[in-house]
């Protein structure tokens, strides 16, 4: 299992510590491999892009009109995080409690 998130995210922070298993990758530091995004992508959408951040508030808007996927891979703070990516290729986006139910069960 991988977590995808910011290691200054105190969300990115609970779900790590509820998972110990899985690894860490600072999306910030290392970015999101372009298949993990894609697949990603393919089963979340637009969920994918947090359309809240602080990040895209700072976007012009023809960036904004990019391709999700390049803007990601431009811009990885623009994920909705955390992303968990199991081990039986189910991505989750996010520490609700529906992931939590899910990944702690």
């Amino acid at each position: 299992m991988k977590l995808y998130g910011l290691k200054t995210c105190d969300t990115c922070r609970k779900a790590l510590r509820a998972l110990p298993q899985a690894g860490f990758v600072d999306v910030r530091a290392e970015g999101v491999p372009v298949d993990v995004l894609e697949r990603a992508h393919a089963i979340l959408g637009d969920k994918l892009l947090n359309t809240a951040s602080t990040t895209w508030r700072g976007l012009s808007d023809a960036e904004r009109a990019r391709d999700p996927l390049s803007l990601l891979a431009a811009h990885p703070t623009l994920m909705k995080r955390p992303l968990i990516a199991a081990q039986d290729g189910t991505f989750y986006l996010g520490w609700g409690k529906d992931v939590q139910a899910a990944l702690l069960a």
